[in-house]
C-alpha cells in the first residue's frame, strides 16, 4: 500500500501540522489542500494587486521548515497551495530550494484557470492524471491549482499503482479515501458531534493518513500517539461532509458513496471498502468568481423589555437615514426572561447594508448607525465601532466539457504534457432527491411496526450531523448510532419534517438522499447560503452549525431506544459496521 497524509484541510489551518506529519511516523507523501470557493475569491484579488502573487503564502513558510525533512525522508508533497497561480508558487518554491541549498525536482499542474473577461477567477476543477504525470517523471513536489480536492490522493495512487482511466473501481476508492483526508482532522475527531467520546475531549486531534491499496480501498488511520480518534463514526462524520447524492461526481470517475462499508480494523483505524465507480460526465465544474459589491455590518444590544419595538425602531431609523435598499436586518434572541446581568438579558440586533456604491456601504451606513446611540432605544449601545465597507465576492458554479479544457502537467524537466480527457464520459444524473419513504414508516416503533412509547429529548441523543456549503446550498448528513435508530430515523426524517425542525429550509427545494451503508441520511439545501459564502450575512454563513442545530432541536424519542441519557444509548456505536 501507499501511506498518503495530509497536513491542511483549509488555507489557514494548523501551521505546525507539515512537521508534525513528517515527524510523527512514515509517509510516501504528503498532501495539503488550501483552496476552498472563498479562498479562490482571495486569492484571484491578490493576483488582481500584484500579477506574482494568487497562491497560498502560508504554505511557502510552511515548506521552508519541512522541505530538507521530506526531501531526506523520501517523502513527496502534493499540494493545491497553486491556488490562481501554481507557476508562481513552482518558481517561489525553485527559489526557496536555492537559498535552503537544496536540490528538488519541481512539476506543476495548469490548465484549470479559463478566459471568462466576465470573471474575477473561473477555474474549473482538474481531475489526478496530470498529478500523476508529474510524479511519473520524478517530482518531488507538485503544485496545482483548482483540482478537486480529492485528486490530491488520487493522483500519487495513479503514480503508484498505474491505474488507467477505466479502472473505475479503483479510482472511486482513491477518491473516497481522498475526500476522507481532504479536510485534515476533521476526520480524526475535530468538529465531531460525539466530541466528549474522544480519548482527549477533541483537544488536538492528529492529522489523517490514508493507506491506499492496489484495489483503491483504504485504512484510514494517523500517527501513533496525536490526538483525537479514528473511528468508524469520525469516518463517518467526514464522509457526509459536503456532498449531495450517493453518485459522488469527479472528473476521473463517479463514485458510489451507496457502495461504501465502513469497518474497525484495530485502535484508530477504520477499513473502506466496497466502492463501485462508473464514467465521470461529459462535463466539469467551474467555480466563477466575482465582486459582488460592499458591504458593512453594525450589532446593536437590546437589553430587557419591549425587545420587537427596540428593533422595529432601530429599523425605521436606519431606514430613513441610508434608505431601505440592500439593508438586511436580523434579530437574535439571545435574551432571557428576568436575568441577572446584562449579558444574559440582551437580544443582538445584527444591521447589514450591501450596495454598489463603497460610500453608502460604508462609512455613511456605520455612522447613522452610531449616531443613534443617545437618540433610539432606552439603554442604546453597540458592539461594532464605525468603520469602511469591504468588498464582498459572489461564487456561481458553471460546467464546461472536460475536453473544452487544456489540462497540462509541466514536468520536473520543463516538458508540457497534455492530459488528455477520460475516454469514456456520461452526461451528469440530474439534481433530484430519492423518493421519500412510506408515510406510515414516520409512526412506527422499532419492534412490531406499532407506535411504541416516546420521551422528549434532543435529536442529538440517537444521531450526529456534519453540514457544510457548496456556494449558495448546504448539504446536512445525519447519521444513526445504531441500526435501530436508522430503522427509526429513516422513516421519520423527512423533507417536510425537517422544515418543521429547520423553518428556514421551508420555503427552499431540498433533496433528500439514502445511505443505508452508512445508516445515514443526506439533505441538499439550495439556496440557503444566498449568493455563496463570501457574500452571505447569514449568522453561520458557510452551515458548518446547521447539523448542531438539528440535533438540538426537542422531539419525541422513541423510548426504546432512547432510555434517557443516565441509562446511555451507545450500543455499538463507533464500532460496529456502518
Amino acid at each position: 500500500m501507499i501511506r498518503i497524509g495530509n497536513a491542511s484541510g483549509f488555507y489557514g489551518d494548523r501551521f505546525a501540522a507539515w512537521r508534525e506529519m513528517l515527524d510523527g511516523g512514515e509517509l510516501d507523501v504528503l498532501t495539503g489542500d488550501y483552496l476552498a470557493e472563498l479562498t479562490m475569491l482571495i486569492l484571484g484579488r491578490d493576483r488582481l494587486r500584484d500579477p506574482s502573487l494568487g497562491y497560498a503564502k502560508t504554505f511557502l513558510r510552511q515548506l521552508e521548515g519541512t522541505l530538507g525533512t521530506a526531501l531526506d525522508r523520501g517523502v513527496r508533497i502534493v499540494t493545491n497551495a497553486g491556488g490562481v497561480n501554481p507557476a508562481g508558487l513552482a518558481d517561489a518554491i525553485g527559489s526557496l530550494a536555492d537559498r535552503l541549498g537544496l536540490t528538488v525536482r519541481i512539476g506543476y499542474v495548469e490548465g484549470d484557470a479559463l478566459d471568462r473577461p466576465d470573471a474575477l477567477t473561473a477555474n474549473a476543477y482538474l481531475g489526478a492524471f496530470g498529478i500523476a504525470a508529474c510524479l511519473d517523471a520524478g517530482a518531488d513536489v507538485v503544485v496545482t491549482g483548482r483540482v478537486t480536492d480529492a485528486s490530491l490522493l488520487v493522483g500519487p495512487a495513479i503514480a503508484r499503482y498505474g491505474w488507467r482511466p477505466d479502472d473505475l473501481d479503483a479510482l472511486a476508492g482513491a477518491t473516497v479515501a481522498g475526500h476522507l483526508v481532504e479536510c485534515g482532522a476533521q476526520v480524526t475527531g475535530g468538529n465531531f458531534s460525539f466530541f466528549t467520546e474522544l480519548p482527549d475531549g477533541g483537544r488536538r486531534p492528529g492529522f489523517p493518513i490514508a493507506e491506499v491499496y492496489p484495489d483503491g480501498s483504504s485504512v484510514l488511520t494517523k500517527h501513533p500517539g496525536t490526538g483525537g480518534a479514528v473511528t468508524v463514526e469520525t469516518v463517518t462524520a467526514q464522509l457526509l461532509y459536503e456532498i449531495g447524492g450517493p453518485a459522488y461526481l469527479g472528473p476521473d470517475v463517479v463514485a458510489h458513496l451507496d457502495t461504501v462499508t465502513l469497518a474497525p480494523d484495530g485502535p484508530d483505524r477504520v477499513r473502506v471498502t466496497g466502492t463501485r465507480g462508473s464514467p465521470p460526465p461529459d462535463t466539469l465544474k467551474v467555480g466563477v468568481n466575482n465582486l459582488g459589491g460592499f458591504r458593512n455590518s453594525m450589532t446593536f444590544v437590546l437589553c430587557g423589555l419591549d425587545i420587537p419595538a427596540k428593533a422595529a425602531l432601530v429599523r425605521t431609523q436606519i431606514e430613513a437615514a441610508v434608505g431601505p435598499a440592500g439593508l438586511e436586518f436580523q434579530l437574535a434572541r439571545t435574551d432571557h426572561p428576568d436575568a441577572v446581568d446584562t449579558a444574559t438579558a440582551s437580544a443582538l440586533l445584527h444591521v447589514h447594508l450591501r450596495d454598489a456604491d463603497r460610500t453608502r456601504a460604508g462609512r455613511a451606513f456605520s455612522a447613522a448607525a452610531v449616531e443613534l446611540a443617545l437618540a433610539s432605544y432606552p439603554g442604546c449601545t453597540l458592539t461594532t465601532l464605525p468603520g469602511d465597507a469591504t468588498p464582498y465576492g459572489v461564487f456561481t458554479a458553471d460546467t464546461v466539457p472536460q475536453d473544452a479544457v487544456p489540462h497540462v502537467a509541466v514536468l520536473p524537466s520543463g516538458e508540457r504534457r497534455p492530459v488528455p480527457p477520460p475516454p469514456l464520459t456520461v452526461p451528469p444524473p440530474p439534481l433530484t432527491g430519492a423518493p421519500e419513504p412510506p408515510a406510515p414508516a414516520a409512526h412506527r416503533a422499532t419492534t412490531g411496526g406499532r407506535p411504541g412509547p416516546s420521551r422528549r429529548g434532543p435529536l442529538g441523543e440517537l444521531v450526529g450531523a456534519r453540514s457544510g456549503d457548496k456556494g449558495g446550498d448546504a448539504n446536512l448528513g445525519v447519521w444513526a448510532r445504531t441500526d435501530p435508530a436508522y430503522a427509526w430515523l429513516r422513516g421519520w426524517l423527512t423533507v417536510e419534517r425537517l422544515a418543521e425542525l429547520l423553518p428556514e429550509t421551508a420555503d427552499l427545494p431540498v433533496e433528500r438522499y439514502e445511505l443505508p451503508n452508512l445508516r445515514a441520511v443526506n439533505f441538499v439545501i439550495r439556496g440557503l447560503l444566498g449568493q455563496g459564502v463570501a457574500a452571505s450575512t447569514r449568522f453561520d454563513p458557510q452551515a458548518k452549525a446547521l447539523g448542531e442545530l438539528l440535533r438540538a432541536r426537542i422531539v419525541d424519542l422513541p423510548a426504546e431506544l432512547a432510555p434517557g441519557p443516565e441509562h446511555g444509548n451507545r450500543e455499538d456505536a463507533g464500532e460496529g459496521r456502518a
